[in-house]
């Protein structure tokens, strides 16, 4: 006698591996629409710590910040558009001044032309980055924390008092 059908239990196995295949290919693209999430102040030091490098990584916006450009141990990577715009300050924390701005930069390109820096912001090779505070569309972000998550304020002051509850802690 002759089987011309699929028995219930082959049916269910296919839709088990069909169910699995779909279960993980819905999987790969949230992840990939995670990792494609727009680039932010907030998580520009997650974003360039997830980049390999050896030394250290930079974002380096020139003139009035319309183009940034990212270099992995010195070399040119990426470039991105319209992150920044010319409002964005850097400030850096001072014990006995509090947030003091900083002067603009010059960078020498490889023309040995002279631009102006806008914003710039370098990672080293163990992840620590530069203590600064950083001011774009009213907000402030915190780049001085090691370790989590860019903290942002909504003032310099509220920046100023988290800045001094964390400094009188570390000194007791």
């Amino acid at each position: 006698m002759s089987k011309k059908a699929f028995s219930l239990i082959e049916l269910l196995i296919v839709i088990l591996i069909i169910g699995v295949f779909y279960s993980l290919a819905i999987n790969s693209f949230d992840n990939l629409n995670k990792n494609n999430k727009k680039l932010t102040l907030e998580n520009l030091k997650k974003y360039m710590k997830s980049l390999e490098y050896t030394n250290s990584v930079k974002l380096l916006c020139l003139d009035d910040c319309s183009s940034c450009d990212f270099y992995v141990d010195n070399n040119k990577t990426k470039r991105i558009e319209n992150f920044l715009d010319s409002t964005v300050v850097s400030y850096k924390y001072d014990f006995f001044y509090g947030y003091v701005e900083l002067q603009k930069e010059v960078y020498i390109n490889s023309q040995n032309i002279e631009e102006d820096v806008c914003f710039s912001y370098e990672l080293d090779k163990n992840g620590v980055g530069d203590q600064v505070l950083i001011e774009f569309n009213n907000k402030f972000y915190d780049f001085s924390s090691y370790f989590g998550n860019t903290p942002v304020y909504d003032s310099i002051q509220s920046a100023s008092e988290a800045k001094e509850s964390l400094t009188s802690e570390v000194m007791r």
